[in-house]
């Protein structure tokens, strides 16, 4: 298989530069670099963590930076792996990308190391630990955080459309946003206010707020790729394209991009979308007076049994082999996501800890009574996938979210045909 990151290496080349920590040349064992994302309250977090660490751990210490700036951590990871120059530990490692990562020999295998296996079944349960265990049969990620999607809603919109809850179904879907529609059409025909709205972006990243967590939800966890080939050419699939591209065909949806507008949840322009549990203190913050919200499972198809599931948005914790001390690294993780110190993250980020049981053991308990919007989130957590242990994620996404706009946001394929092509390309990906 071609090295994946081939075709953009040139393009970030030039953040080796920018990389602050250059070539190390011999490292100390006993101290080790560490890189979080870039996310205000994260910084903080890592900095408590980091300092409580050291504090206790004198002669055995970390150093701590965000990711440095780049146009995405992403493409600063990247050049860091070309360069060498990668942290020993990155807590911002998007799931999608650990096999690519993986295949190329520059992550520590973690189930290895003493102790690893142990602690993860304590923490997560064993579908979280089959869903992040590679093909080879070795792990190389800590499930650390998640930020499942969910439907918001507006409860003032809802009720006004005569709904006692969020609309749960496909059908209800439809029949609460052309109620909506009907409301707000002009006598020209214009509609100016929309029951949802989802980025008509091809970006293939768009495609975890609208086709992933609903075709997750569809399907009851259902992986896109299995045994290197599509997994996603089923009814589930084209039942996902057909209801969305029904929401754009009939103005349930905008088709123009509204992201450069004040906040159109909040200002009513409408009245749901599909979102995490990051919207909660923007919208507290922001909401007009008396204005209320809850959030809701993503619609599923109307004869749906079953749990509903959906996408986590999980960014994990991987070593890098540049590592000079993997053993201590571990430890060091191991040590910031413990109980007391996933509570600790929990209240300093409102992001979900990918924990089992979060939802009843006490210690979060006051978390939750102070918070109670988040405990569907955690109810939620239940019920969530990552993505496949695969490589080439990224491209997979890419090849959707090109048959997304051809089928869904301009009609111009049937649901069958797209998600039909979107397979062969997948397979054809993997065949290289």
């Amino acid at each position: 298989m071609i090295k994946w990151w081939v075709n953009i290496v040139f393009l970030v080349f030039f953040s080796l530069f920018q990389i602050s920590c250059g070539s190390r040349g011999e490292r100390n064992p006993n101290h080790l670099i560490y890189w979080s994302s870039n996310n205000t309250q994260e910084i903080e977090f890592a900095r408590y963590i980091v300092n409580g660490w050291n504090k206790k751990n004198p002669s055995e210490t970390v150093s701590f930076q965000p990711v440095p700036e780049g146009q995405s951590s992403e493409e600063i990871i990247l050049a860091a792996v070309v360069g060498k120059t990668t942290p020993d530990i990155y807590s911002n490692m998007w799931q999608g990308d650990v096999e690519d990562y993986a295949h190329a020999g520059v992550l520590v295998a973690l189930d290895t190391l003493k102790g690893f296996k142990d602690f993860i079944y304590s923490r997560c349960d064993s579908n979280v630990v089959k869903e992040v265990t590679s093909p080879d049969g070795h792990i190389y990620q800590v499930p650390w955080k998640i930020n499942p999607i969910m439907l918001m809603y507006n409860k003032k919109i809802i009720h006004h459309l005569g709904l006692k809850n969020p609309p749960q179904t496909y059908s209800q879907f439809d029949s609460a946003s052309e109620k909506f529609k009907d409301e707000n059409i002009d006598k020209d025909g214009y509609v100016d206010r929309w029951f949802g709205y989802s980025e008509v972006l091809v970006t293939w990243w768009q495609r975890f707020f609208d086709f992933y967590p609903l075709y997750l939800a569809a399907s009851g966890g259902a992986p896109l790729v299995k045994d290197y080939k599509a997994a996603f050419d089923n009814e589930y699939a084209v039942e996902v394209f057909s209801f969305l591209r029904n929401l754009y065909a009939n103005d349930y949806f905008a088709k123009e991009r509204l992201s450069t507008r004040q906040d159109i949840f909040l200002s009513g322009t409408i009245a749901t979308r599909f979102t995490g549990p990051w919207e909660i203190s923007h919208a507290n913050k922001f909401k007009p007076k008396g204005f209320e919200f809850n959030f809701t499972h993503m619609p599923v198809p109307d004869n749906h049994k079953g749990p509903v599931y959906t996408y986590c948005d999980p960014k994990n914790i991987v070593i890098f082999k540049t590592c000079p001390n993997a053993q201590l690294a571990w430890d060091f993780i191991k040590n910031m996501i413990e109980e007391k110190n996933d509570l600790m993250f929990l209240k300093m980020t409102n992001q979900i800890p990918r924990r089992k049981n979060l939802e009843t053991d006490s210690l979060f308990s006051d978390y939750f009574k102070d918070n109670p919007k988040m405990i569907e989130f955690a109810r939620q957590a239940k019920y969530v996938k990552g993505t496949d242990p695969y490589p080439n994620l990224t491209e997979v996404f890419d090849i959707i979210s090109q048959e997304y706009e051809a089928c869904v946001i301009y009609g111009k394929k049937s649901p069958q045909k797209a998600i039909d092509d979107a397979a062969k390309q997948v397979n054809l990906l993997y065949m290289k």
